[in-house]
């Protein structure tokens, strides 16, 4: 028979995954990975990544210290993409709904110490934190584990004419990841009512932004996301 943890999103995959993601984000481009000691060396823990890019998850699980497993739109499984990601240890979440599945694999994650990688934005964007999704905040209340905030720059800076990133980044170029102090979501009540994920909701939002602009300042790259 199996169990809830034999269904779980495999961490030996995403330790293979990692190892992928170093192997690729390294020899296409020069990522420039700073205040990765901040991120804790084991238990549960959320990395919360700002969005300009589809690289910015390959890129995460290329620089992060420890294996992540992502949340990623079920848009993209398809194909053989389908397998590989989920060989990877990567999470297929149907945006458009509560899904249920993808929660509790979430958390599974979570419980069993993992780490859970999430884009709060939903989408890609201007990546600056600027709309967050209520998905954050549950998972972080409820399972109880901190949250990293992390900043992507430079992986949006090729755009198209409307203005979005759209292109890939130019080969060999710098692109700055930049890992902020670990905080706690909750206000310490234990509290998951509506309105204590909405407090939770602008607690992170307040935090993320400030990762952002601090990283901004750090990397010299003020005007990009």
């Amino acid at each position: 028979m199996t169990g809830p943890a034999d269904t779980l999103p495999s961490a030996a995959g995403a330790a293979v995954g990692r190892r992928i993601g170093i192997g690729l984000m390294y020899g296409l481009w020069r990522p420039r990975v700073l205040g990765a000691w901040r991120v804790p060396s084991a238990g549960p823990l959320i990395l919360a990544v700002n969005h300009t890019h589809n690289i910015d998850g390959p890129m995460l699980m290329g620089t992060a210290p420890r294996p992540v497993h992502f949340l990623i739109k079920k848009e993209a499984f398809i194909g053989p993409l389908d397998p590989f990601l989920r060989g990877i240890g990567q999470l297929k979440v149907d945006r458009t709904t509560a899904d249920r599945a993808a929660i509790t694999d979430a958390l599974g994650v979570l419980k069993r110490g993992g780490v859970l990688g999430i884009f709060p934005e939903g989408s890609r964007g201007d990546g600056d934190f600027a709309s967050l999704r209520a998905g954050l905040a549950y998972f972080a209340v409820r399972s109880g584990a901190p949250i990293v905030p992390v900043a992507v720059l430079g992986s949006g800076d090729q755009r198209d004419g409307n203005g979005r990133a759209r292109h890939l980044p130019r080969l060999r170029s710098r692109i700055d990841v930049v890992f902020g102090d670990p905080f706690q979501a909750g206000d310490g009540s234990g509290r998951r009512t509506r309105a204590a994920l909405d407090e939770a909701t602008a607690r992170i939002q307040k935090r993320l932004g400030a990762h952002l602009g601090n990283a901004r300042r750090l990397t010299g790259r003020r005007d990009e996301t």
